[in-house]
C-alpha cells in the first residue's frame, strides 16, 4: 500500500496536488491519503495575552477554512483520507509528519516561479525536498502573477545597485 503526505493550504495550487492524487487514485485505489495543514505558529508574546484554549481554536478555524476545498474535491469520490493538523515551521513540520506517519511519497502543490525567485525566496517546497527522506512530487500550479515575476528581479537588481553604490 503507498501511503502519501499531502500537504495543503488554502491555494489553489494546493487543490491541484488533490486533484492529482484523485486521479491517482483512479488507478489505485490502493493508495492511503493523509492530508496535514500545517499551522504557523504565533509569536511567544501573543501567548501573554491570549489563553491557548482561543489560540487552539483559531488554529483549528484556519485549518477547517484551509482543508475545506480539498475534503470536499475528495469526499464527492468517496475516497477516503486522514487529516492532521499540526503547528510549527512548515518544511520541517511536513517532514517529520511524513517520518510519523511512515509515507511512502510526499506530494505538494505549487506556483510556477522561475529559478531566481526559487533561489531567493525561502521556499517551503525547496526546504521540502531539500529535507525529506521519501520521495517528493512537486505538482505545479499557475504561473505567478506578472507583478511578483518582475517585482523579485527588480528589487534584487535595487539591491545590487545599492551595494555597488555603497562600496564606492
Amino acid at each position: 500500500m503507498k501511503r502519501i503526505l499531502l500537504p495543503i493550504d488554502a491555494s489553489a495550487n494546493s487543490l491541484k496536488a488533490v486533484q492529482h492524487v484523485i486521479g491517482r487514485f483512479v488507478t489505485d485505489p490502493a493508495i492511503e491519503l493523509h492530508l496535514l495543514h500545517v499551522c504557523t505558529p504565533f509569536n511567544r508574546h501573543v501567548g501573554r495575552f491570549v489563553s491557548r484554549r482561543n489560540l487552539a481554536d483559531f488554529h483549528r478555524d484556519e485549518a477547517t477554512k484551509s482543508m475545506k476545498a480539498a475534503r470536499e474535491l475528495l469526499d464527492a469520490r468517496s475516497i477516503p483520507y486522514a487529516s492532521h493538523v499540526e503547528i510549527g515551521d512548515k518544511a520541517e513540520t511536513i517532514t517529520a509528519a511524513a517520518r510519523r506517519i511512515r509515507a511512502s511519497q510526499i506530494v505538494i502543490g505549487t506556483s510556477r516561479k522561475n529559478s531566481l525567485t526559487r533561489m531567493i525566496e525561502d521556499s517551503v517546497t525547496n526546504k521540502v525536498l531539500e529535507q525529506a527522506q521519501v520521495p517528493v512530487e512537486v505538482i505545479t500550479g499557475d504561473a505567478v502573477p506578472g507583478i511578483e515575476r518582475v517585482g523579485v528581479p527588480a528589487s534584487i537588481g535595487a539591491m545590487i545597485a545599492a551595494l555597488v553604490l555603497a562600496l564606492d
